[in-house]
């Protein structure tokens, strides 16, 4: 039976993981910050699928909770087959306005932790000659965002590491995958206290369509996984569109999507 560590676990993209990650059969440790939930969501697992389900409480934005994720990815005696690196947190704000700490913050989740891990993992990974990660980005990667600056600028280098890892892994035995979701219907929004947004609906997923798409193309081997044909086109658009015009188109959408400051993944 194989078995994956999922961060950012207890909600969203994370918690849909999670469920499809169980339905085929997989254990599954669950990392986030809410104890109470993990437990609960590993009780709902476990019963429901029958797996092992393991909460494991950690702050990625401390010593502490960085060492325990990593020290359980490194366990030999229960390998770890997928790591998904989903755990995240975003802005809304004029850069020089936005509390520096927060914007701090977003690199040290959005990056270092997520660089931490995947070490963590390869380590491991790399001498059996046999596992998977997805790190999880965004079609915000694609261009730079006014008013989400530190946001988009994150997850422009978790496309580009995880592109170079990718590459760097073939054929060791061990597959590397950007995931680039666009807008999905996650606590997103309402954690962070926005109000309803002005983009249509069209433009919008869920947690289970953005995953399934994802373990589809997992499982094609796919270095690159941008769920639905929208975010696809959009994210070419950003690739070949001039600066000046994706950084305008950028803060436009940005800011029909909210005007507070913090928006947790």
């Amino acid at each position: 039976m194989s078995a994956a560590l999922v961060t950012g676990a207890s909600a969203g993209i994370g918690r849909a993981f999670a469920h499809a990650l169980a339905a085929r059969g997989s254990d599954v440790t669950l990392v986030a910050r809410d104890g109470a939930r993990l437990a609960a969501l590993a009780e709902e697992l476990h019963r429901t699928h029958g797996i092992a389900a393991e909460p494991l409480a950690a702050d990625l934005l401390t010593a502490g909770g960085l060492a325990a994720v990593s020290t359980r990815l490194g366990d030999p005696q229960r390998p770890v087959d997928l790591l998904v690196n989903n755990a995240g947190v975003g802005t809304i704000g004029r850069f020089a306005d936005v509390e520096l700490p927060r914007q701090v913050d977003e690199v040290e989740l959005n990056v270092v932790a997520l660089v931490r891990l995947t070490h963590a993992a390869l380590r491991v990974m790399q001498p059996r000659r046999a596992g998977a990660i997805v790190n999880v980005s965004s079609i915000a990667a694609f261009q730079p965002s006014p008013d989400s600056a530190i946001y988009s600028a994150t997850k422009a280098f978790v496309n580009s590491f995880t592109h170079a890892v990718h590459e760097e892994m073939r054929g060791s035995g061990v597959h590397v995958m950007l995931l680039c979701p666009g807008f999905t219907h996650t606590e997103f929004h309402a954690r962070a206290g926005l109000g309803p947004t002005a983009l249509p609906e069209l433009v919008w997923q869920s947690a289970d369509e953005v995953v399934a798409a994802a373990l589809r193309d997992l499982d094609r081997g796919r270095a690159l996984s941008i769920p639905g044909p929208l975010n696809r086109v959009a994210a070419a658009f950003a690739s070949v569109a001039p600066a000046g015009v994706s950084r305008r188109v950028a803060r436009v959408v940005v800011r029909r999507v909210g005007r507070q400051e913090t928006m947790p993944t």
